[in-house]
């Protein structure tokens, strides 16, 4: 090495030290910004866009609209999703498919919503819970399903005329009559024994 090139070393690597130590100190005045999680629980803002797990969107009853057609299955691109299905007999004596297990692997999920898009009845969307950490991977492996199912109410009566009702509350004239003709009798009994 000449001491050409030694010197032109010495000065690149004293320029790069220089701009290494621009940055330190820029750094060194500006505002700081510390991360406080978890003590700001409270207070920590997340996106609501922001995805963190896949969970199924149960209403008031507890019911999901999941029905089991597997479109999200075949719109993962890593098979994240797994559903099992099983067919069950209607009281009208044909046939339904019905969601039986909705498995999720959040360990190998890419967040990327492609499921929640290709979901015919919304049923499932991303919540925006960040906190997974979990100790084992198997713990990774959830059932969205989790709440039992309720079986299907059963179908309303027939509707009845509305004159059924009418009737029904109305007595008919034969049953009226026959306590009247009984308090007749008595009345009269009544009357011959004040008369006498």
């Amino acid at each position: 090495m000449s001491i050409q090139e030694y010197f032109v070393s010495l000065f690149k690597g004293m320029h790069s030290l220089v701009k290494g130590m621009q940055v330190t100190g820029r750094e060194l005045v500006t505002k700081k910004v510390t991360e406080q999680y978890p003590e700001n629980r409270d207070t920590l803002h997340i996106p609501e866009r922001f995805r963190a797990t896949l969970q199924f969107i149960y209403d008031e009853n507890g019911r999901h609209k999941c029905i089991g057609c597997r479109s999200c299955e075949r719109a993962c691109p890593n098979g994240t999703i797994h559903i099992d299905t099983r067919m069950v007999d209607l009281p009208n004596g044909k046939k339904k498919m019905k969601l039986d297990k909705y498995i999720y692997d959040l360990g190998s999920c890419t967040f990327c919503s492609l499921c929640v898009q290709s979901c015919p009845t919304s049923a499932i969307e991303f919540s925006n819970d960040f906190e997974q950490a979990v100790f084992r991977r198997e713990s990774l492996v959830k059932q969205l399903n989790y709440l039992p199912e309720k079986d299907d109410e059963p179908a309303p009566a027939p509707a009845q005329p509305a004159e059924a009702p009418a009737k029904a509350a109305q007595p008919d004239e034969a049953t009226v009559a026959k306590p009247a003709a009984q308090a007749q009798p008595a009345k009269s009994q009544d009357n011959q024994e004040n008369k006498e």
